[in-house]
């Protein structure tokens, strides 16, 4: 049953709008970071059976006995009335009796499915413990298994069939006003392969974290993933396999998939619509963000992302190792898209500090790729996001035989193969540093170049370490180091509410800057004293808020933005804009 509105109704929806943008529909959907205005008498509001089953609405057994006797639910919920609270407890004692990471994944989703107020709840208030659930390392296994545990369809599949008619997908999306869409082919998921179709729990996870981390409205977020078939033979092989049965289109078939999905987007959802490309192939991530970048407003999180919460760490990790980002030497294992594009906001940052050309400032970057260092003498045979890379030595084939070469301050692991940074690493890092910087980045925890115990106990307790995916804590010698986590979702969330709420048109490069500048001020002096770089999630919230105000005002100072006037209180404006999973009363 529906229920249309009366006059009240109206009145009451038009006197919750707020000129700040904080804005609530009749159905309690918080609107902050939306700029049309709501036509409250639109707005049905949906009764009994069917509220029970929208997940942004229904509540369970939080339904008072008021609403369920105004809303035609009487009889068809148990008796009892819990508070919200009290359902978040319920739910948290039943997930931690799971042992297996895999099944507190489903039953996350499974909740996200049925109560979508009570799972972003949940995931704001135990944000440090479920965060590698949803998100890395378990939503690897998650996608390496997705067609097992297919459910329920979340967001839109586009494939070749779909070709010469997206536009028409679109518009099967039920959401109109969509600000943020976060799309995959599936070809290079984490550090997993090819995993296809079931690419899309990572669209689904991120924009998850959009919202809880960000507060971007979940019906603003669209997860999509691009199917043009997969290279994974397993996967064509499984009779199971939910995505397209056949290898990857690649050339111009897919140039044109492509294309056309980028202007069926922005003629769909106009010019501010943010686009976040994940886990592209590095041969299609860096033409893709090439080619859009100067039509679109696009985002790639594992070049830009990535380098941004990387860069961060490494300013904050100089009030523990001294000097400036200019005295320091870098050495990267891995140049794809993920080191290249730190390398990149790394010069440029330094570029920024010194007024020195970044092509200087690229000379302090080492890169090693599975042929070894880039050196000068390969430059003809390296691919074109490399080239800026390859600086004048002698060519060096082995990691261990760069470090004794090269000697960097720090080192950064992003090739996505484990167990690289041996204890001869790490033992040559520690003897000609007092305190070295290693960043082990690649994802998932099998993945990691080095594990945190065996940063501390090879450094003899020296090392700054970060890693890609979460450590437990590490006591050596009686000292308990807490490893930090490099972890985009420090970066993107605040990053994209910046965007949406100041509406920025570009992505430019100096945003990113604003956004690791902000994240590195928020480390406190107590964090510093444990060995870290990162702030601790408990407070990510506030945190992505100071991260929106600085995107936000560099697009301002820039014009980029197209919010006007602009808001007097920047950080206010972007808690104002924040979405609110606490319950709404239905009366």
């Amino acid at each position: 049953m529906e229920r249309t509105l009366n006059k009240t109704d109206i009145d009451e929806a038009t006197a919750n709008m707020n000129i700040n943008g904080g804005v609530e529909d009749m159905y309690g959907e918080d609107m902050g970071s939306q700029d049309q205005p709501i036509t409250p008498w639109t707005v049905s509001v949906a009764s009994g059976h069917v509220l029970m089953r929208d997940p942004r609405h229904n509540k369970g057994i939080a339904f008072t006995d008021t609403e369920r006797d105004a809303h035609y639910l009487r009889g068809l919920l148990p008796p009892a009335t819990f508070s919200q609270d009290l359902q978040e407890k319920r739910f948290m004692h039943m997930i931690r009796q799971y042992d297996v990471p895999l099944h507190k994944y489903i039953s996350m989703m499974d909740l996200q499915e049925r109560n979508e107020r009570l799972f972003y709840k949940i995931l704001i208030d135990h944000v440090e413990e479920l965060l590698p659930i949803v998100y890395t390392p378990v939503v690897g296994e998650a996608c390496q298994k997705y067609s097992n545990i297919y459910r329920r369809p979340q967001g839109l599949y586009i494939t070749l069939k779909e070709k010469g008619r997206i536009l028409e997908v679109l518009k099967n999306w039920p959401e109109r006003s969509v600000q943020v869409i976060v799309v995959t082919d599936g070809e290079r998921i984490l550090g997993l392969g090819d995993l296809g179709c079931q690419g899309m729990g990572i669209p689904v996870g991120k924009l998850a974290l959009y919202t809880a981390l960000g507060g971007v409205r979940p019906s603003a977020c669209l997860p999509i993933t691009i199917d043009v078939g997969t290279n994974n033979k397993k996967l064509l092989e499984d009779e199971f396999y939910i995505g397209l049965r056949h290898n990857r289109a690649t050339g111009k078939e897919y140039a044109e998939l492509l294309d056309e999905f980028m202007t069926a987007v922005k003629q769909n959802y106009g010019e501010k619509i943010l686009i976040q490309f994940e886990d592209f192939a590095n041969h299609n991530a860096f033409d893709l963000l090439t080619k859009y970048r100067a039509s679109h407003l696009v985002f790639n999180d594992d070049i830009q992302g990535t380098a941004s919460v990387v860069l961060s760490g490494l300013v904050a990790s100089l009030k523990l190792i001294g000097g400036t980002l200019a005295d320091q030497t870098f050495l990267f294992l891995g140049a794809g898209e993920a080191g290249t594009g730190i390398a990149e906001l790394i010069a440029l940052e330094m570029s920024k500090q010194t007024n020195d050309p970044v092509e200087q400032c690229r000379k302090r970057v080492w890169l090693v790729d599975s042929k070894g260092l880039i050196v000068e003498s390969r430059k003809d045979s390296l691919q074109h996001f490399k080239q800026p890379w390859a600086h004048d030595h002698e060519p060096v084939r082995e990691l261990l035989d760069a470090v004794n070469a090269i000697k960097p301050t720090v080192l950064i692991g992003t090739s996505g193969v484990g167990r690289q940074f041996t204890k001869e690493v790490v033992e040559a890092m520690s003897s000609f540093n007092e305190k070295p910087v290693i960043l082990a980045l690649s994802n998932p925890t099998s993945q990691s170049e080095c594990t945190a115990e065996e940063a501390y106990t090879w450094s003899e307790g020296r090392a700054i370490f970060a890693s890609g995916s979460p450590f437990d804590p590490v006591e050596y010698n009686g000292k308990v180091f807490t490893p930090g986590q490099a972890n985009n979702a420090y970066i993107f969330p605040g990053f994209g509410l910046g965007i949406i709420m100041s509406g920025t048109i570009r992505v430019h490069d100096d945003l990113l800057l604003a956004a690791s500048e902000a994240l590195a001020s928020q480390v406190t002096e107590e964090n510093f004293d444990n060995g870290l770089i990162y702030p601790p999630f408990t407070n990510i919230r506030k945190i992505s808020a100071h991260i929106a105000a600085k995107v936000a005002e560099k697009a301002y100072e820039l014009g980029l933005a197209s919010r006007l006037p602009r808001p007097r209180d920047l950080f206010k404006f972007a808690e104002s804009c924040m979405y609110n999973p606490v319950y709404r009363n239905y009366l």
